[in-house]
């Protein structure tokens, strides 16, 4: 009695001798960089103008910063940095008309809550948007939407200061923090992210394995979102970091944020101290650059994993 045998695969097909060379050759330019642009000399010296450019209002800044306030529109202008940093930022500090410090601390709870509020509803929003089916959904996307072409400081400023007069928030923390609790674009931001980075695969079997809504959310999408939060939240506290006129308008100088707090420097005295206005200026940028250090690597990644997207 015969047993059949199972036919034998065929052999791989050799390469050509003369494409296995290019083709470690192309893989080696690719694991190195090498090969994918090369830009020439005159690439080179714009983009090192540009840098420069950029790199010199900070440059200025810390120089005025070190110096007396006379050195800031003597000429020829100085351009190298003094000795009167420390005293500067010391005096700054402890100016009583400007509460520097009390500016300092309530923007970093009025940043950080919002930033914190505005991540969360944003991938809760985004998640429900892109990946649950529910009665209205287009309708609320297309309203979230709308929202973002409503300037809400231009238009919506008259009736946000009344309600905060209605409830008798004026000169409080919360006046500044309740209106920028929900963006429309963190909340179109993750939507968009989450409708490509979450296969829904993935949600099916999580859903046949009897993981929740929010379980699902939790251990799925949140890890995939990760750039994008972290993207989301350094945008959401730049723009928060700076806002100058809706602090302006309910709280008072003697609650400020830190914009206040160095607007107060420069009125304090009849004639602008601009080494104490640059001192105040480089104290306000020193959590956002804290937050380019930290997160840095996070947010170079995050922009271009939602580019290649």
């Amino acid at each position: 009695m015969s047993t059949a045998t199972a036919p034998s695969p065929l052999p791989p097909v050799p390469e050509a001798p003369e494409e296995q060379p290019a083709r470690k050759r192309r893989k080696r330019e690719v694991e190195s960089g090498e090969g994918l642009f090369a830009p020439s000399m005159l690439t080179r010296l714009g983009l090192i103008g540009v840098a420069l450019l950029s790199i010199f209002p900070l440059y200025w800044m810390i120089v005025i910063a070190s110096r007396i306030s006379s050195d800031a529109s003597g000429f020829p202008p100085a351009l190298i940095p003094g000795g009167n940093l420390g005293q500067n930022i010391q005096d700054a500090l402890t100016n009583p008309e400007a509460n520097l410090l009390l500016g300092l601390r309530n923007s970093l709870i009025i940043t950080g809550t919002v930033t914190f509020s505005v991540v969360l509803i944003s991938t809760l929003g985004g998640f429900a948007f892109a990946k649950l089916r529910f009665r209205g959904s287009k309708i609320l996307m297309a309203t979230v939407l709308f929202s973002m072409m409503v300037p809400l400081q231009q238009l919506g400023i008259v009736p946000l200061y009344m309600v905060m007069v209605e409830l008798e928030w004026l000169d409080t923390l919360q006046a500044v923090i309740l209106p920028f609790l929900v963006n429309g674009f963190g909340i179109f931001m993750m939507r968009q992210y989450v409708e490509q980075a979450v296969p829904d695969e993935i949600i099916e079997a999580a859903r046949i394995d009897g993981a929740s809504t929010i379980g699902i959310w939790w251990r799925i999408v949140l890890p995939a979102l990760r750039p994008a939060m972290v993207v989301l939240g350094l945008l959401t506290f730049m723009l928060n970091w700076n806002e100058f006129l809706w602090p302006f308008m309910v709280l008072s100088n003697e609650n400020p944020t830190i914009q206040i707090a160095i607007r107060q420097i420069s009125t304090a005295t009849w004639s602008a101290d601009l080494s104490m206005i640059f001192t105040g200026t480089l104290i306000s940028i020193i959590p956002i650059a804290i937050l380019f250090v930290v997160f840095g690597r996070q947010i170079v990644s995050g922009i271009m994993e939602g580019s290649t997207k």
